[in-house]
């Protein structure tokens, strides 16, 4: 899952121009510009396949007792490391 704060870096990619327009089409058909619709499909194919635990899923009370035990992680660490950051749900 992308966070909206990240940092975008500007690239470029060359195309078929029958593709460029099939990609402006189907943007065009959700109301989103080329960039972002290209972004979501991208997104959504290399979406990292880890397990998303629902909102209301129950912790047992042995798992909590073992936090006391477990550092919390510092920024740096969890920034390196996407599996942290969506565990976290950062």
């Amino acid at each position: 899952m992308r966070v909206a704060t990240e940092k975008r870096v500007q690239t470029a990619f060359r195309f078929r121009p029958s593709l460029i327009a099939r990609i402006k089409r189907e943007a065009g058909k959700v109301n989103l510009s080329v960039n972002s619709y290209v972004e979501k499909v991208l997104e959504k194919e290399t979406e990292l396949d880890w397990p998303v635990l629902p909102p209301d899923f129950k912790i047992s009370d042995e798992l909590k007792a073992m936090q006391c035990c477990i550092a919390m992680p510092s920024k740096e660490e969890i920034e390196a490391d996407p599996r942290l950051k969506h565990i976290l749900g950062l």
